[in-house]
């Protein structure tokens, strides 16, 4: 059965006004647009535009058993426009996140807490825009020293630091916890004046973040922080402890259906730094940019982003004027439509997507067919093997 999914978008402040209206062929919005969620996430679940008013959530619980399809779906799929950077952020593993959310589950009802679920989030995020900037990883220690070269005595105390990885947690943890901000104020100011080739485009990153979060030590950490610049089609995948935030631009992300976030600056919110230093991976290096392959298990036309997760995998699917494309899925499948205009069809039925649009497909379809003109990205879950 297919099913159709639209929703509304989300506007969170760093939203973009334009992107997702570009998209999906309207004008610029009056407010920050910043995610349209497809799945049955209980914070948002999509609508199903079947004339009965309901969400796709409800729609599961009271249709799934009909189609062969049990529980949450264990992914979440979404448009994602930045104007301006998100907080940076981390990850539990699946390991962390059930001890911690036990852990908390213990205390008052009043208290805060840092964890909404018993699961990890690992994410995954497309370009759709011709640049997409991020933030990924930390850096390797030697280049992050070069950098900070290039500010001078300003950044000696933090530079001092740097001597493997267990001091670069260590280090992060200091610019964090309030220690550290004569350090912090010394190194903002003295980006105006720092030059280096290496790091051209750090440097005009970090400048950028001071103007839109003014004194905050994120923006500091983020100068110890690989910048990732995607080209459409390009992607990176953040596993569990890597440190992350997304700068500007257009994408499509898959993610574990979670809402574990763990914040490590650029944010007026709380931050716990002794929890996220618990969960943070601090091994540096660089983040690999992911690039689709052909999809095996007798799909045609199509293209699979890998990704070494259980809960989830993304395709893609383009398609041209007599030509279609050929998905056998193995499990809930989610297709959403990015371009052009694109019709799924399965046994049980046919819709039409334009971008933006998104269709539910259940479980008891054993393959589905893609035509028209345009691109869709599609999300199932991943291999056990």
């Amino acid at each position: 059965m297919l099913v159709p999914l639209t929703n509304v978008p989300r506007d969170y402040a760093w939203g973009s006004r334009s992107l997702i209206a570009a998209l999906q062929g309207r004008p610029p919005a009056e407010h920050p647009e910043a995610e349209i969620w497809y799945g049955d996430h209980p914070s948002d679940p999509s609508d199903v535009q079947d004339g009965s008013g309901r969400t796709l959530d409800q729609w599961i619980a009271q249709e799934g058993a009909g189609v062969g399809l049990a529980g949450r779906l264990p992914y979440l799929l979404k448009l994602l426009a930045a104007n301006s950077v998100l907080s940076i952020q981390v990850h539990p593993s699946k390991a962390q996140a059930e001890e911690a959310f036990a852990r908390e589950a213990a205390l008052p009802a009043d208290a805060v807490r840092n964890y909404a679920d018993d699961n990890h989030k690992p994410e995954m995020i497309v370009a759709l825009s011709e640049r997409f900037e991020a933030l990924c990883g930390l850096r390797e220690l030697e280049a992050s020293r070069r950098l900070l070269d290039a500010l001078g005595a300003a950044a000696a105390p933090l530079r001092e630091r740097l001597t493997d990885p267990e001091g670069l947690a260590d280090a992060i943890g200091w610019l964090l916890s309030g220690d550290a901000h004569e350090t912090v104020d010394a190194i903002i100011a003295g980006l105006a004046d720092a030059q280096s080739t290496e790091f051209a485009a750090e440097l005009a990153n970090a400048r950028k973040l001071a103007v839109w979060y003014p004194g905050d030590p994120g923006v500091v950490v983020a100068l110890l922080m690989n910048f990732v610049v995607l080209h459409r089609g390009e992607s990176v995948f953040l596993r569990a402890g890597m440190l992350h935030a997304y700068v500007s631009g257009l994408g499509v992300e898959l993610m574990a259906a979670s809402d574990n976030v763990l914040r490590g600056g650029l944010t007026p919110k709380r931050i716990d730094v002794d929890e996220l230093l618990r969960i943070l991976d601090p091994t540096p290096g660089p983040v690999p940019v992911v690039l689709p392959v052909a999809a095996d298990n007798g799909n045609r036309g199509v293209e699979a982003f890998p990704a070494d997760v259980a809960d989830f995998q993304l395709l893609r699917a383009r398609v041209a004027e007599g030509s279609d494309a050929v998905i056998r899925p193995i499990g809930p499948l989610i297709v959403l439509a990015t371009t052009g205009a694109v019709s799924v069809a399965g046994a049980r039925g046919a819709l039409d997507l334009e971008p933006g649009r998104a269709a539910f497909v259940t479980p008891d379809e054993t393959e589905i067919r893609i035509s028209g003109e345009g691109e869709a990205f599609l999300a199932q879950p991943g291999r056990a093997d």
